[in-house]
């Protein structure tokens, strides 16, 4: 095993065992999947074929065992961690993962948005399973997400080249619900970003 793999796995086991743990932890893992989709090496790639800039479904099952282990089940996702999945989003070009990967990273974005807005978030398990759909608990009002937020998002967004369709929709939702507020139009035009 390598230093790097070596750790990789004692990050893994910090977040799968402890009760509770830092989510910069997970936002550190995360950065290893992230190598190893820019590279197609690394401990995250071990063991089979992975060509870099591609993402595949084992990088999602990576991000989704990261993201939901036992030592951050309870807390809402992070802003280190989300931006650790915005970064593997623009390490991939190429996308063989079924669309896992753009789901995960549109509910861990709106769980963030909701949790660092004061709004309830259901437990990572749930929120960010493939199963849930995201309207179930995503907040349906724009007035109910802080501004700051929201252009933090809208920052995160601008300037991609391949969109996330879920969350440039969801996001779209919002910013048109808060169409009178002047943040509106410092957004970019997420309808672009949707399609």
């Amino acid at each position: 095993m390598s230093a790097l793999a070596g750790s990789l796995a004692d990050l893994i086991d910090t977040i799968e065992t402890s009760p509770v743990a830092d989510r910069d932890i997970t936002a550190r893992a995360l950065a290893y999947v992230r190598d190893g989709v820019l590279t197609g090496e690394g401990p995250t790639t071990a063991g089979r074929v992975h060509f870099s800039r591609s993402l595949d479904r084992d990088d999602a099952a990576w991000c989704e065992r990261i993201l939901t282990a036992t030592a951050v089940a309870r807390q809402p996702v992070s802003r280190a961690e989300a931006e650790a999945l915005f970064q593997i989003d623009a390490a991939a070009t190429e996308r063989v993962d079924n669309g896992r990967f753009d789901d995960l990273l549109a509910k861990a974005v709106v769980h963030h948005a909701a949790a660092a807005s004061g709004l309830p978030v259901p437990p990572r398990a749930v929120a960010l399973a493939p199963d849930t759909a995201i309207e179930s608990w995503a907040p349906a009002r724009a007035a109910d997400i802080s501004v700051d937020v929201l252009e933090w998002i809208a920052a995160q967004m601008r300037g991609k080249r391949h969109g996330n369709r879920k969350l440039g929709a969801m996001v779209a939702g919002l910013a048109g619900a808060a169409a009178a507020l002047p943040l509106a139009q410092s957004l970019p035009a997420f309808t672009d970003l949707a399609l």
